[in-house]
């Protein structure tokens, strides 16, 4: 399916030509969350919000949704009367809009592109072809460049131009305001209460957020006394000795209603890959084998040497070495050693001497 051409339109009123750059555009069925049916409009990604119109040649727009309150995207797999369309559910801070792209193809593009302008970063969780992963690497690309453009003497909101004394509680995050609320948004079951640098650089918040028909979501300021400690800045300043006190205060003024957000980070079970076909240069996430790596042949168990018992040795008979000297010959150049026999042996010599004499004697 070919991209949509994202050549900025310039009407009679200028409007279009005032838009951030547009990215990808092309229609789409969209309900809002207070709206009972869907409306067919043309819908155009621009910077970090969407643009619908009524149709593609329109120079004003209907509608305008800021992605700056994003929270999650996901799949509709309800049926629809075209059963070639494919939906999204947009979940917001203020609530869900759903999506209906013409395709599949169509719905992958736009998750594409919405993942790589809120997250500023290419997914990797999408079956695209390469020509189309190097389209949103341009668009993460021309998006920082954009923000970085709009945003020159903004100061970071991390780190802090002054240091923190004492330790620093785990639901520190350095966010922003609105970074802090969609992560509370998020992750609800992780806490609602954390502590971030504020805007200024100089002092720090703290954002919470609860539920009354919806999320509610309060900041405080923190800063920092010249004697030392913490104040969090409210109508009657509460001091603090530590950056822990803070947070133990707001959970006891609160009655343990708020608690501090902790966020376990997810780690992979499986190893994974991306690997190229050479035939038409698609790419595709492999998952590793998980079978077990083949192990070494166990060596032989080693014998105790404590506990072996040298085996019994027969006592050695007698002998005495004695050491003649023998006329060197030429068959015979060496020195020989002469053992000399038992008292035993010279025994059983003599008894057979004595018999070979008599047969000799016998037979004469």
């Amino acid at each position: 399916m070919a991209v949509a051409p994202v050549q900025q339109r310039s009407g009679p009123g200028g409007t279009r030509a005032q838009l951030p750059p547009c990215y990808y555009e092309g229609y789409l069925d969209k309900r809002g969350p207070k709206e009972k049916a869907s409306r067919r409009l043309w819908s155009c990604l621009c910077g970090n919000a969407m643009f619908f119109f009524n149709n593609a040649k329109d120079t004003h727009y209907v509608e305008r949704l800021d992605l700056s309150g994003f929270v999650s995207l996901r799949d509709d797999c309800s049926r629809d009367r075209n059963l070639e369309a494919a939906r999204l559910i947009l979940r917001m801070k203020d609530g869900e809009t759903k999506l209906t792209a013409p395709n599949l193809e169509s719905r992958e593009l736009w998750k594409g592109f919405l993942y790589s302008v809120v997250d500023l970063n290419v997914p990797a969780c999408l079956t695209l072809l390469p020509g189309q992963l190097q389209m949103l690497k341009e668009v993460v690309d021309k998006e920082r460049s954009r923000r970085r453009a709009r945003t020159p003497t903004r100061a970071p909101p991390s780190p802090l131009s002054v240091p923190l004394v004492g330790e620093i509680p785990p639901c520190f995050r350095p966010v922003s305001r609105t970074e802090a609320e969609v992560l509370l948004e998020r992750h609800p079951d992780c806490g609602n209460m954390l502590l971030r640098p504020g805007r200024d650089g100089c002092s720090l918040a703290v954002t919470t957020r609860q539920d009354l028909n919806g999320s509610v979501f309060r900041h405080y300021r923190v800063t920092q006394r010249e004697q030392g400690g913490y104040i969090i800045d409210v109508e009657n300043p509460i001091p603090c000795a530590s950056l822990h006190e803070v947070i133990d205060a707001l959970v006891e003024k609160t009655a343990g209603t708020l608690q501090p957000f902790l966020l376990e980070e997810p780690y992979e079970e499986n190893i994974t890959y991306v690997s190229s076909n050479d035939e038409n240069g698609e790419r595709m996430l492999h998952t590793a084998p998980s079978s077990p790596l083949p192990k070494a042949p166990a060596l032989p168990p080693k014998q105790d040497r404590m506990s072996s018992k040298p085996l019994p040795r027969s006592p050695a008979p007698d002998r005495r070495i004695l050491t003649s000297a023998v006329p060197s010959s030429p068959t015979n150049p060496l020195r020989r050693l002469i053992l000399s026999p038992s008292p035993l042996a010279q025994t059983l010599n003599e008894e057979l001497k004595m018999k070979l004499e008599k047969r000799r004697a016998s037979q004469e």
